[in-house]
């Protein structure tokens, strides 16, 4: 699985609620959903994300209430890939579930700025700056978690009996 995108970045402890603000939280339509995502930390963020682009964050991206909400609306939006310093765990799992790819690279992040253009191979772990010309390694996901994003998330892998 390969990825590139534009960076939009984030800083520590990014929780569910400015992902996707509760008052939002009684629709499960998808686009309704994506788009008021981050609104309540960045006002921008709905106007300039661009389908293909790359979310980066610092520690505990996903902290917070564990709504699987918060992912479908970063992935509705356009976002392709999260990499962050860290992820709150019960949002790791929900990413996962959902089919949204997520990386785990504190020293990648650091170097990334907003803007930033990356290409991102999952199968090889491999993150590479194309603004800086940096690359970065970080551990790939098992074939079997692979087949759940590729698949559009858990229940769809199950569905086409992928998970062995």
């Amino acid at each position: 699985m390969k990825f590139e995108g534009k960076v939009i970045k984030y800083g520590d402890n990014v929780d569910t609620d400015v992902i996707i603000p509760a008052r939002y939280l009684n629709t499960i339509d998808k686009k309704e959903l994506a788009s008021h995502c981050m609104e309540d930390l960045d006002k921008t963020f709905i106007s300039r994300v661009q389908k293909g682009d790359i979310m980066v964050a610092g520690f505990n991206f996903g902290c917070g209430s564990s709504r699987e909400h918060a992912p479908i609306a970063i992935k509705e939006s356009g976002i392709s890939l999260v990499i962050a310093k860290s992820f709150a765990r019960i949002f790791y799992r929900n990413s996962i579930n959902i089919g949204l790819p997520i990386l785990e690279c504190p020293q990648a992040v650091d170097a990334i700025s907003e803007g930033d253009k990356l290409e991102v191979d999952l199968d090889n772990g491999v993150i590479y700056n194309k603004t800086s010309g940096k690359e970065y390694k970080t551990q790939p996901f098992p074939q079997f978690i692979q087949n759940i994003i590729l698949s559009g998330g858990l229940v769809e892998s199950v569905k086409k009996g992928l998970i062995k």
